[in-house]
């Protein structure tokens, strides 16, 4: 089975202390997320995150299809990364660097997702035109929503 990557970098005018604050509360990912996708967090975001910590919550990736979604913070370095890993949920495997850089006049957000669709083949030929621009898509709104918060670069 096939793994994909999405690679993506965010440049924000903001200090480090300020974006790792953000980053790091569980909470603020449904600020991230597209409405449309009913992201709903059931158990986990009521403390800082910690290496070993499991996060809840439903979620709707496609029209009329809810699931739940479980992750586990597996690696925690303060003010430089973190690592989550999905244990269930709509892909056959989730596995999600975050990098925050400080660089001049602010800082520079990386994320590296390594992921597999679920349903073998099909789940394969389904990946360019439905799953790959659904991740870009959520991924595209994070963007605008961090710099509606925190301004451009």
């Amino acid at each position: 089975m096939k793994i994909y990557t999405l690679h993506q970098k965010q440049k924000l005018p903001i200090n480090l202390d300020t974006a790792w604050e953000f980053l790091c509360n569980p909470a603020n990912l449904s600020k991230l997320t597209p409405s449309a996708m009913n992201m709903n967090i059931i158990s986990g975001a009521d403390r800082p995150m910690y290496a070993g910590q499991i996060l809840q919550y439903s979620v709707t990736p496609l029209a009329g299809i809810k699931t739940k979604w479980v992750s586990e913070i597996t690696q925690y370095e303060d003010k430089k990364y973190f690592v989550d890993i999905q244990l269930y949920g709509p892909y056959a495997l989730w596995h999600h660097k975050h990098f925050v850089h400080v660089i001049d006049g602010g800082v520079e957000m990386e994320d590296i997702i390594d992921y597999k669709v679920p349903l073998g083949i099909f789940g394969q030929l389904m990946h360019p035109v439905l799953v790959k621009p659904k991740l870009e898509q959520v991924f595209n709104y994070r963007t605008q929503q961090l710099e509606a918060i925190f301004g451009k670069y």
